[in-house]
């Protein structure tokens, strides 16, 4: 359907009042799943990001690379195994993790920001010591009901950060694009889920967002059924969703990233469908909202 003239001068009007509200504040955005590996969404995503960018917002960009640390582990026999979403790291995995996040990924969503006419610079959890990590030990249901946790290797939670060095890369006009690596205290790498990292980053720049693109059209009541999508969640409804089976396997460490994010004062937070052209786009400027909204 071509759009006339007067339509799409509506379709930018409708956008002014969330330009103005948004001008000058922080948006935090973990850029995963789909989106990173079709090229048409890269394409839609990176145009989304500098468009936000040129009307007055900072976004920040957080990304995984799940796809392409699978790709490279099978290429090196290397089997691939997770708990509660995350991926098992021992120390040689740790090290193509971090090859691939830093070295590779970053470096070209980085260029292709900077080829769509933004000006980005990468970073990693470990630059200026932004992100201090400790072991994460998540809890997995045992066979009587009960929980326990597990040992996974070089995988860390956010134990502080140090968003100094992000303040001053927006403050230059530039993008940030934050590759989730940081250091132990014994000077270890650890690999941290983008999700948990873009949560806790969001809230320590106090966003006025986070948003989380994944490969889903939100959180589901029922697995498969797009009819039973929850459009918003309330911040006291998580405990009891994830214990009855609605919230469970990659969605925890979205959801608990919008916790961490709503806790720390950002005012919301968004899972959103990344498998939509410009889905940030039809979020933050349109009227009707897409995904599912969780709220403090």
């Amino acid at each position: 359907m071509t759009l006339t003239a007067i339509e799409k001068a509506d379709i930018l009007v409708e956008a002014l009042p969330y330009i103005e509200k948004f001008y000058g504040k922080i948006v935090v955005i973990k850029y995963g799943g789909h989106a990173m590996v079709n090229c048409a969404l890269k394409q839609a995503v990176m145009k989304d990001i500098v468009l936000m960018k040129y009307v007055g917002m900072h976004p920040v960009l957080v990304h995984g690379g799940g796809p392409d640390i699978t790709g490279m582990l099978q290429k090196l026999g290397k089997k691939t195994d997770f708990v509660g979403g995350l991926r098992v790291t021992d120390r040689e995995t740790m090290e193509i993790v971090e090859m691939v996040l830093v070295g590779k990924v970053n470096k070209q969503i980085v260029g292709l920001i900077n080829q769509t006419g933004g000006h980005a610079v990468g970073l990693c959890g470990k630059d200026a010591n932004l992100f201090e990590a400790a072991k994460k030990m998540p809890e997995v249901k045992t066979p009587d009901g009960g929980w326990e946790k597990v040992d996974i290797g070089f995988v860390g939670e956010v134990a502080r950060v140090n968003p100094g060095i992000v303040r001053n890369v927006i403050k230059e006009g530039y993008i940030p694009v934050i590759a989730p690596t940081a250091v132990g205290p014994g000077g270890e790498s650890y690999n941290i889920n983008a999700d948990y990292v873009a949560g806790r980053l969001a809230a320590a720049l106090q966003a006025e967002k986070l948003v989380l693109l994944t490969d889903v059209e939100g959180v589901m009541r029922r697995p498969n059924d797009t009819d039973s999508r929850i459009s918003r969640i309330r911040v006291g409804e998580v405990d009891g969703l994830i214990k009855s089976g609605v919230i469970t396997g990659g969605m925890i460490p979205k959801i608990e990233a919008c916790l961490d994010a709503l806790r720390g004062g950002v005012n919301r937070a968004h899972i959103l469908d990344g498998r939509v052209p410009h889905a940030i786009l039809l979020e933050v400027f349109t009227d009707e909202g897409i995904g599912t909204m969780v709220l403090p």
